[in-house]
């Protein structure tokens, strides 16, 4: 290490016949060690001060890499989150896409499955309809029928021998 203001202080001369003015030489020896301890003090206090800053950016190093290491694993994280809606998405909607796969199958079957019930009503009812006049034309003959006449006849003439056979024996007795 250089000098310090100890050694300064105890620097001791030696005497020559016609030397330095003693008093003078002390005077500025003093004033040398006054300026050289507040040069030391100064640098000492700057040097606390480059430790104590040293230590406060070394945390705020600490403090900016975890920010960074914690944006790192939030942008990862968003960029999964994000990844995993969009699949999840992805799946509904090719879940949705079957089930309306599905129900318009479903629906076309029912349609066509109705719509033959309705062509098969429609012949039934063609079927219904003809038999149906068939029977009243049939009725209807039997009504135009001239047994009917005859039928009228034959009860006419029954009567009129039941009517003779009652009178018969009516009078027989």
């Amino acid at each position: 290490m250089g000098l310090t203001p100890l050694d300064i202080h105890n620097k001791e001369f030696t005497r020559g016949f016609r030397g330095y003015d003693e008093d003078e030489v002390n005077e500025f020896l003093d004033q040398v060690i006054k300026d050289f301890e507040k040069v030391i003090r100064e640098k000492k206090a700057l040097e606390d001060r480059v430790a104590e800053l040293e230590e406060k950016n070394g945390h705020f190093n600490n403090i900016e890499e975890t920010l960074n290491r914690s944006i790192l694993v939030a942008q990862e994280t968003a960029d999964e989150v994000k990844n995993n809606a969009n699949k999840e998405a992805k799946l509904i909607i090719k879940e949705a896409e079957k089930n309306a796969d599905r129900i318009v199958n479903e629906a076309l079957a029912k349609s066509r499955t109705v719509s033959m019930e309705i062509e098969e009503l429609k012949k039934q009812a063609k079927v219904f309809r003809t038999r149906l006049k068939m029977l009243v034309e049939a009725q209807l003959d039997i009504i135009d029928n001239d047994d009917w006449e005859d039928l009228f006849q034959i009860e006419t003439g029954e009567e009129e021998e039941e009517d003779q056979r009652l009178d018969e024996y009516s009078t027989s007795e």
